[in-house]
C-alpha cells in the first residue's frame, strides 16, 4: 500500500510517499508559502537530487495538484499515475477529547475537527485545508488522520486537571492535552525494542527536543504525564516560546507595559524562550556556536533550557515511581551531545552515567550511557510520518 503522508500548515505543505508494506520511502518534498509571493516546491525522489520549482501556488489545492505533478513526472516521480496512491494519511494537530487513536476520515469526523478550532486556531484549520484539498484531488482514496493529542488521552485527571475552578473545564474543556503525542509514541515503542523488553512493561520518560520541545512520561505504554498544555506554549523553554510562566507575572507586564492579549500572546509565543534570554537566535546551533565564543547570555540560555528539561525528568520519574529509559528525540535531542550531557549531569541521583564518545555520535539510533548506569540513555531518531503511514494502513487493513 502506497501511503501519501500530508503535515499542512497555514502556507506549506510537507509530504512523504511511503511503501507501508516494506516502509520505504518513496519520495518526499516541501511546498512553501502557498498563497504567497515566491512560492515553490522542493521534491526528492528516494536516491535522487532535491528538485526545487518555483510556481504559483495560490492555495492548497493547487499545492497538492503539483505534488501529484511530481510524484507522477516521468524524470523525478516515482509512480505513474494518482491511481497508484492507496490512501493518504494526514497530520492534525489538535483532536481535543474526542479522538484517543488515529480514525478514518469521513464528513462527519472533520464536523468534530472542525469543533477543536478554537483549542488550535493556528494548526487545525490549516489541517482541515489540506485535508479538503485532498478530497478535491483525490475524491475515491480514503484518508486517515493522526492526532498529535491522541496519544496523551491516557493521562488521568490528576495529570490533566488545572487548579482553576472546574466550571472552565467543564465548560471550555481548558485543560492539559499535550502535543508532539505521534514522537512521543514512537520513539517509547523503539525504546523497548532496544531494550528487549515488553512495551507494557517500561517506564520511559522521552525528550522531544527541537525548536518546540516536550517531555512524555510513558508508563507500560501510555502517556501518563506530559509538559505541553492546554496550548504547545506550557512547559519546557523552548525556542521562541516562553513555557512556564507565573500567569501573575502576564497580567503585571499587560498592565506594566499597556499590551493586549494578543501583543502578549506574541511575545510569550514568538519572542520568549532561549531567544528572548539570549538575544542570539532561536536555533540552539547558533546559541551553542555564541556561548563558545564567550557570550555570557546564550551560556545562560544554554543552562536555563538544561535545567528546566532535568527538572521534568526527575517530576516524571517520581510520577512513574521509576524509569528505565531515558530517550532523546527530534532535532537538538538527536544531534547536540553537549546538550545531552549538560541535562544528564543533573542525573547523577538516578545513577545516569553517559559514554562520552557515544554521545558524541550521531544519525542513529543508540544507547549513549555507560555500562554502569543505572538507567538506559537512548537516542532515537524520531519518524512521525511512518507512525502515520502504519496508522493509515492498520486502519484501513481492518
Amino acid at each position: 500500500m502506497n501511503v501519501l503522508v500530508i503535515n499542512c500548515g497555514s502556507s506549506s505543505l510537507k509530504y512523504q510517499l511511503i511503501n507501508s508494506d516494506s516502509e520505504e520511502v518513496l519520495a518526499k518534498g516541501l511546498c512553501e508559502r502557498i498563497g504567497i509571493d515566491g512560492s515553490a516546491i522542493v521534491h526528492q525522489p528516494a536516491g535522487g537530487e532535491k528538485v526545487k520549482s518555483e510556481i504559483d501556488m495560490p492555495n492548497h489545492t493547487k499545492a497538492v495538484q503539483l505534488v501529484i505533478e511530481k510524484l507522477t513526472d516521468p524524470q523525478v516521480g516515482v509512480i505513474t499515475s494518482l491511481e497508484e496512491i492507496d490512501a493518504v494519511g494526514h497530520r492534525i494537530v489538535h483532536g481535543g477529547e474526542r479522538f484517543a487513536g488515529s480514525v478514518v476520515l469521513d464528513d462527519e469526523v472533520l464536523a468534530v475537527i472542525e469543533q477543536c478550532n478554537d483549542l488550535a486556531p493556528l494548526h487545525n484549520p490549516a489541517n482541515l485545508i489540506g485535508i479538503n484539498s485532498c478530497r478535491e484531488i483525490l475524491p475515491d482514496v480514503p484518508m486517515v488522520g493522526v492526532f498529535d493529542t491522541a496519544f496523551h488521552q491516557t493521562m488521568p485527571k490528576k495529570a490533566y486537571l488545572y487548579g482553576l475552578p472546574l466550571s472552565y473545564y467543564e465548560k471550555y474543556k481548558v485543560r492539559r492535552y499535550g502535543f508532539h503525542g505521534t514522537s512521543h509514541r514512537f520513539v517509547s515503542e523503539e525504546a523497548a525494542k532496544m531494550l528487549d523488553r515488553p512495551y507494557d512493561q517500561t517506564k520511559t520518560i522521552t525528550c522531544h527536543l527541537g525548536n518546540g520541545g516536550s517531555l512524555c512520561a510513558v508508563r507500560n505504554g501510555k502517556s501518563i504525564d506530559t509538559t505541553m498544555g492546554f496550548t504547545p506554549m506550557e512547559g519546557l523553554v523552548m525556542g521562541t516560546r516562553a513555557g512556564d510562566v507565573d500567569a501573575a507575572a502576564i497580567t503585571f507586564l499587560m498592565e506594566k507595559e499597556g499590551l493586549t492579549p494578543q501583543e502578549m500572546d506574541t511575545i510569550l509565543n514568538k519572542k520568549s524562550g532561549v531567544l528572548g534570554i539570549s538575544g542570539v537566535s532561536s536555533d540552539f546551533r547558533d546559541i551553542e556556536e555564541a556561548s563558545e565564543h564567550g557570550n555570557d547570555r546564550a551560556e545562560m540560555a544554554l543552562e536555563v533550557f538544561a535545567y528546566k528539561v532535568a527538572k521534568r525528568i526527575g517530576a516524571y520519574a517520581s510520577a512513574m515511581n521509576g524509569v528505565d529509559c531515558i530517550v532523546f528525540t527530534a532535532g537538538l535531542g538527536e544531534n547536540s551531545g553537549s546538550t545531552r550531557r549538560l541535562i544528564c549531569d543533573y542525573l547523577g541521583y538516578l545513577g545516569v552515567h553517559i559514554d562520552s564518545y557515544n554521545n558524541s555520535l550521531r544519525g542513529k539510533a543508540m544507547e549513549i550511557s555507560a555500562p554502569d548506569s543505572r538507567v538506559r540513555v537512548l537516542v532515537i531518531p524520531t519518524n512521525e510520518e511512518l507512525v502515520i503511514a502504519r496508522d493509515t494502513k492498520e486502519l484501513l487493513d481492518k
